[in-house]
């Protein structure tokens, strides 16, 4: 039988806690597969998720396991460690957020070396050491944020050195200003619409700085309620006139012969966009708008562009956090063997989009 989705395995979910591995495992129901708390695939929509006490309950209602994280599998001694590290970096949070763990420290603690500390936790946990410190630095901030506090309780809360520190690494995740977010992001203008194509249905949505999200899908609803759920407390208009300017590239891309998919490609890179993310992402995307129309890249070989040949995993998720489908073309981007691999909005867009690319 399922288990309840409560807040508690939620967050243990979407904060990829290993501490919670061997607890449950969920399923997403949208891909029939099933992974531990601590996988680090992309999380899901909350609606998708069925969780489970065990393995065995998940295989029993058809879902497949992960190959990445292996859920059917026991918690090796390595991953225990690792779960160690990883209590060791919560706890040091919350009783002294002003000077967590150095790796040389942490490795000293669970009796590792750093290399393998750094090694074991990134693959485990799909974050290093560091940037798992800094995303429930950022976390334990926002919950402050939510729950009213004022920014310089924020702050303090996540262990930032000054409200400065803060507002930078507030604004590089999600876009705009604690006391922004302390309000839901309230005080955002976004137009969007709603096009059908080829492709099936389009949604571009802009702020007056540019693009900012751009989804395929079948569901008209749908699509609105992702952006609703991305910008919940901003203000949404749907008005087709006035995005004219900012989708029709995007429309015309989609709509376009292969011979005028080169000349389309190149209005697509001259919109404008209004997006966020870490640096790191904004290198991967960047490397993603050089690809030329017609060809492909490895994540492998989008890493090494990088000056990061080691972090096609890292690629992966990036491709997986773009915002701007086609805008930024992360379908361009695929496995080492040649195969397709994920695709948020459908394997067979990706499929579609790549054949209309190589017959230009």
């Amino acid at each position: 039988m399922p288990l309840t989705l409560t807040d508690a395995r939620w967050t243990a979910l979407s904060t990829r806690d290993a501490q919670h591995d061997g607890r449950f495992v969920y399923a997403v129901t949208t891909t029939g597969i099933y992974c531990r708390p601590s996988c680090g695939a992309r999380t899901p929509r909350r609606s998708h998720v069925v969780l489970f006490a065990a393995p065995v309950g998940a295989e029993a209602a058809g879902f497949r396991a992960c190959r990445r994280c292996r859920p059917q599998d026991e918690v090796a001694p390595s991953a225990a460690r690792v779960h160690q590290a990883q209590a060791l970096i919560d706890e040091r949070l919350r009783t002294d957020p002003d000077t967590p763990w150095t790796l040389e420290a942490l490795a000293d603690a669970v009796g590792w070396s750093r290399s393998h500390l750094q090694r074991t936790f990134t693959r485990l946990i799909g974050l290093s050491p560091r940037a798992y410190t800094d995303a429930q630095r950022v976390a334990r901030a926002k919950a402050a944020l939510q729950s009213g506090q004022t920014v310089l309780a924020a702050t303090f809360e996540g262990g930032f050195g000054s409200s400065h520190a803060l507002y930078t690494r507030i604004d590089e995740a999600f876009g705009m200003t604690p006391g922004t977010y302390r309000r839901g992001g309230a005080g955002l203008h976004i137009r969007y619409a709603i096009f059908d194509t080829a492709l099936g249905l389009v949604l571009v949505a802009a702020t007056e700085r540019g693009v900012c999200a751009t989804t395929l899908g079948d569901d008209a609803d749908a699509l609105v309620a992702d952006l609703q759920a991305r910008f919940h407390a901003a203000t949404l208009r749907r008005d087709a006139a006035a995005l004219g300017p900012w989708a029709e590239p995007i429309v015309r891309y989609l709509a376009g012969a292969p011979t005028q998919l080169s000349e389309a490609g190149r209005a697509l890179l001259a919109l404008p966009t209004d997006v966020r993310g870490t640096a790191f992402q904004h290198r991967v995307w960047a490397a993603l708008r050089a690809i030329p129309v017609g060809e492909t890249r490895t994540y492998g070989e989008v890493a090494a562009a990088i000056g990061r040949p080691t972090s096609s995993r890292a690629v992966a998720q990036a491709c997986g956090a773009n915002p701007v489908a086609l805008v930024v073309p992360c379908h361009r981007v695929i496995g080492q063997d040649g195969q397709l691999r994920g695709y948020r909005w459908g394997a067979e867009r990706k499929r579609q989009l790549l054949e209309r690319e190589r017959a230009t």
